[in-house]
């Protein structure tokens, strides 16, 4: 690796971790780490699917990447 991008690459890993700590794992009270692991799969699944990125035009990324791939294939 040449390095190049490194800097972004970390913003959005932080970004996302950052959230998922907020949003996630500080409000709720695990019961034991399966609990946990369900909270964490729900959380990145409202993540990809429902919550709006500001990055993306206020799109989810799952909406946003299937119209880039369907612009692809077309």
């Amino acid at each position: 690796m040449d390095g190049k991008g490194r800097a972004t690459d970390n913003s959005r890993t932080e970004r996302f971790f950052r959230s998922l700590k907020y949003k996630c794992i500080y409000i709720n009270e695990f019961e034991d780490p399966r609990a946990l692991r369900k909270g964490l799969a729900r959380y990145v699944q409202f993540y990809n699917e429902e919550r709006p990125h500001q990055s993306l035009g206020e799109a989810c990324p799952a909406q946003f990447y299937a119209h880039i791939v369907k612009t692809i294939a077309s």
